[in-house]
């Protein structure tokens, strides 16, 4: 940045080019097209992490299906921890949602009739699962890209990473960013910042996230001063690919898929997976809640009814009894990843799977619309937690929270822009000064400082210590050494520098970056985790095995002090109708 000049200034500026900052754009600029927007990527928009949704999105379209079932469904697959009045909301609106993709293209798959297809989910009680084939988060982007297109108020920055938000008497005002491609620092203000950046699962080493899922919007969010909430509910998913952690998407087990041991035994007769009561609709046992099915086979693991490999103990997924007609009409893209990356064929061979980090049901504190505690500030999709997931997120419940609440977002922000109405034309002196202290710190504290750490051992240690204290199940005292690790790892960081000195795609300093965010999300994950002291969802203390509704059915906050410490408050859970009760699937 250099002196005095800013890059540009916007009404509403939207922090990530996914389907929640997406659909925050298309609203905005649907209902408000006198706004200005922008929207800032890492990476070019379709090359978002929602391309790699495969299964499909839930909303009620079947005549056998209702609204109330499926509010029932995901608060009690919430473990009784996610908000009623935004899971009421959130169920309302997601079959509109669905359909205005419909018409704005989006190629779901179809009935012989015509109507739209819907499969089974894990944990859902009835067919609601809209899908495009399994690349339904592929086919979701590219429509909601294109869309985005039409609006000529809409400026991107692809590829500009943004590394500060700026924020003055508790009101956001823009953020700084570097442009990757030029190395440039800038400045970019804004009179509302929507953080939609996604997931964090990099904080672990076996993921299904992509490699950009660092965490960016949240610690940005808690760096600001806004809260994170639910930090500890950390998402396995049942069925990744050993060694790449690719996905193999819940529609294999919903067109009929079965989980075998090493004995071809169907294993999951054996495990509470949450009473299940018997429905046309739940052909196998294999569509149980994933933090349960993940659950089940971390215990065949542990019984030594799995089968080692050299990326770890696997169990075996069966297609095989599907058909090659069915695989290649609903489940092309599930052989064609086996294929090239374990070179077998889900026809005629079984599937290795293991449990591995997919989703995280905490994010940044908002409430119903996605506004944070910063005025002007708001989040949505994986980045936000509104709380619809509360302990444990159902699957194709994702894509249409990235749709509601992206577009509640833009709706709330634009409101927000309108009431405060037009700002003076110069920048505020202490947003100038934070923005150049940014450009300094980057300038001198990290480019061209070959530094006594290595940021990419400092990152492999501190994926060990999560996989470590934070897994499938946990305890206090492997928390508290990962916290001590942890902490050590910061200090290791304050020490790492980057040694190329050049300007265009500087990926070591993008790395570095990165993994300061990642390091600050896996700090309050783990204080969240110690804090606790019950087992709920995805949270499995094995020291205090039980849910403890008289202590913890309640949220957690984890704030930033100014010396950089963190610190918890808890935050009651919103109850309308439904009061906690025993968790089921199926009923």
């Amino acid at each position: 940045m250099s002196d005095g000049v800013m890059v540009a200034a916007h009404d509403v500026l939207i922090v990530g080019g996914g389907a929640a900052g997406l659909r925050a754009a298309i609203g905005i600029s649907q209902s408000s097209p006198d706004l200005d927007i922008a929207m800032v990527s890492k990476v070019y928009p379709m090359r978002s992490h929602t391309v790699s949704a495969e299964g499909g999105a839930a909303g009620v379209a079947a005549e056998d299906d209702t609204i109330e079932e499926h509010i029932y469904d995901t608060i009690s697959g919430s473990d009784w921890l996610g908000d009623q009045d935004a899971i009421e909301a959130f169920v309302n609106e997601a079959p509109h949602e669905l359909l205005q993709l419909e018409h704005w293209g989006c190629p779901w798959s179809r009935q012989p009739d015509g109507q739209i297809a819907v499969r089974a989910f894990g944990g859902m009680k009835k067919m609601r699962t809209w899908f495009a084939a399994d690349k339904t988060g592929f086919h979701l982007l590219h429509t909601l890209f294109q869309t985005s297109l039409k609006y000529s108020t809409l400026r991107r920055y692809d590829e500009w990473f943004v590394t500060k938000l700026l924020v003055d008497d508790g009101r956001v005002h823009g953020v700084v960013a570097v442009e990757l491609a030029t190395g440039e620092i800038h400045a970019i203000t804004a009179k509302a910042v929507i953080l939609a950046t996604g997931g964090c699962g990099k904080v672990f080493p076996f993921t299904t996230n992509a490699n950009i899922n660092t965490g960016d919007g949240m610690a940005l969010a808690l760096r600001a001063g806004a809260p994170l909430k639910d930090m500890e509910f950390v998402q396995y998913h049942p069925t990744g690919l050993p060694f790449t952690g690719i996905l193999i998407t819940e529609a294999a087990r919903a067109e009929g898929g079965w989980l075998l041991n090493k004995d071809g035994y169907r294993f999951l007769q054996d495990y509470d997976l949450g009473k299940p009561t018997p429905t046309p609709v739940l052909r196998s046992m294999e569509l149980g809640p994933r933090d349960r099915v993940s659950q089940a086979i971390y215990g065949e693991i542990q019984k030594g009814r799995a089968i080692d490999t050299p990326y770890g103990a696997v169990v075996n997924l069966d297609l095989r009894h599907l058909g090659a007609k069915l695989i290649d009409t609903k489940l092309p893209f599930v052989r064609e990843l086996c294929l090239k990356y374990e070179r077998i064929d889900p026809v005629k061979e079984l599937i290795p799977v293991r449990p591995v980090v997919h989703y995280m049901m905490g994010g940044v504190h908002t409430d119903i619309n996605g506004a944070t505690p910063i005025e002007g500030l708001y989040a949505a999709g994986e980045t936000a937690c509104v709380s619809i997931n509360g302990a444990n997120r159902l699957g194709s419940n994702s894509l249409p929270e990235t749709l509601v609440f992206g577009a509640r977002a833009g709706k709330a922000a634009a409101a927000y822009v309108r009431s405060v109405g037009d700002r003076p034309g110069t920048v505020e002196a202490a947003i100038r000064a934070q923005a150049d202290d940014e450009a300094r710190r980057l300038r001198t504290e990290l480019i061209g400082r070959d530094g006594s750490e290595r940021v990419p051992e400092i990152r492999e240690q501190m994926q060990h210590t999560m996989e470590t204290a934070a897994g499938i199940y946990r305890n206090g005292p492997d928390i508290a050494t990962g916290a001590g690790e942890l902490a050590e790892l910061q200090q290791r960081m304050a020490k790492a520098g980057v040694a190329d000195a050049s300007r265009a795609f500087n990926t070591e300093l993008t790395t570095a970056l990165e993994l300061a965010n990642m390091l600050d999300i896996a700090q309050s994950m783990l204080i969240s985790a110690g804090q606790r002291e019950e087992s709920r969802g995805a949270h499995q203390r094995t020291d205090f095995p039980k849910r403890d509704d008289a202590r913890f059915l309640v949220h957690q906050l984890v704030h930033r002090d100014d010396g950089g410490g963190l610190r918890t408050e808890q935050l009651p859970v919103t109850i309308t109708r439904w009061q906690p009760g025993e968790r089921v699937y199926g009923r």
